[in-house]
């Protein structure tokens, strides 16, 4: 690191004060954008792209990894480096760039369909590992690149090109099985509320370790309108349950305003606002280190959308896996441990012929 440059939170080198200041024209590639007309990751991709100067890293320090989807493409619309990798394996790849390359900003794209059918094994790993890159995992509830097949997020019934009878197979709740996996950063977010987006990404942009988060996104071929209670006015504010830290936990309006309280099962429960006190509605603490409030908070979500938790469900802080490995080589190098050669030919070795 030169004498003019200075580290973030998370240990990056940033952009020197005395180069000039990027904006939204610098990460925006040469390629021409392909999606179909009105696909949610049009939204995604602007976000994105004017959130990235916020970070005020050089763009050779920052890497988008992604797998095969639709989404996948969006490394070539960032004039970043990028790799776009194989069907899963994003996650896979990204741990072995963000530990061996602790420099770099590593963010992973993936879908419903990459990150949770195929890649479910990586995207567990990683999360649990708690490696340093962030994962946006686009939620469109169906196969878009393959013309529209149910996916591991497809509601039950879901009657689909390969379900003609409708699904059987219950759906995962991404933000649960995040959390199961112990992940230290977990949220959701949707498409069309950039503002909401960004914040989002802020947050998860300082966060050292693991985050992950799940973006609803319309596909508008396949899938069109599967989010439309979350986006109408006459709708949202009636079934939009935000998370916001150290705020009460309320939604709805009138006479249709509920809160969320502990329930005597441990869980959560959605009850009037009217009939709880104060006291009894559950203040919202992203920080709590255990997560099973977390976790009944995202249990509250259900493909009818009768109440949806928006917002980040955890952020806690842990050692992430490149600092803990960077402390193991150096101890193995400080103990006189750390020779190949002594590996190669250990206690554990022997000799034929």
């Amino acid at each position: 690191m030169s004498s003019t440059e200075s580290l973030n939170g998370k240990g990056l080198a940033l952009v020197p004060k005395t180069e000039a200041v990027q904006t939204l024209k610098d990460f925006k590639s040469d390629q021409e954008v392909r999606w179909c007309p009105g696909c949610g990751d049009y939204a995604i991709l602007a976000a994105v792209q004017s959130f990235l100067p916020e970070l005020g890293l050089r763009r050779e320090n920052i890497v988008f990894v992604s797998g095969i989807g639709c989404s996948s493409r969006f490394p070539y619309y960032l004039n970043t480096y990028g790799f776009h990798s194989i069907h899963g394996r994003a996650p896979a790849i990204a741990t072995g760039l963000a530990a061996s390359r602790p420099d770099l900003s590593v963010w992973v794209i993936t879908g419903d369909g990459d990150g949770l059918s195929i890649g479910g094994n990586h995207l567990i790993h990683a999360l649990r590992r708690n490696v340093n890159l962030n994962i946006l995992l686009f939620n469109n509830r169906i196969y878009g690149l393959t013309k529209g097949q149910y996916s591991p997020t497809s509601e039950l019934g879901k009657i689909t090109k390969s379900t003609p009878m409708g699904s059987l197979d219950r759906p995962f709740n991404p933000i649960s099985l995040a959390l199961g996996a112990e992940a230290g950063f977990v949220a959701r977010t949707i498409d069309s509320d950039r503002k909401h987006l960004q914040g989002v990404l802020r947050e998860a942009a300082a966060h050292r370790g693991t985050s992950l988060i799940e973006i609803y996104q319309n596909c508008n071929i396949f899938n069109d309108g599967a989010f439309d209670a979350l986006k109408d006015p006459s709708t949202r504010d009636e079934i939009t349950v935000k998370l916001e830290h150290g705020r009460p936990i309320v939604f709805g309006t009138g006479e249709n305003e509920r809160a969320v309280r502990l329930s005597p099962d441990g869980g959560v429960e959605v009850v009037r606002r009217s009939e709880v006190a104060e006291s009894e509605i559950l203040v919202h603490d992203m920080h709590r280190p255990d997560p099973s409030v977390a976790f009944a908070l995202s249990r509250l979500d259900d493909p009818s959308f009768e109440h949806v938790p928006i917002g980040i469900f955890r952020s806690v802080d842990r050692p992430s896996y490149d600092q803990l490995m960077a402390e193991q080589l150096e101890a193995a190098s400080a103990g006189g441990t750390g020779s190949l050669d002594a590996l190669l030919h250990g206690g554990d070795t022997w000799r034929i012929g």
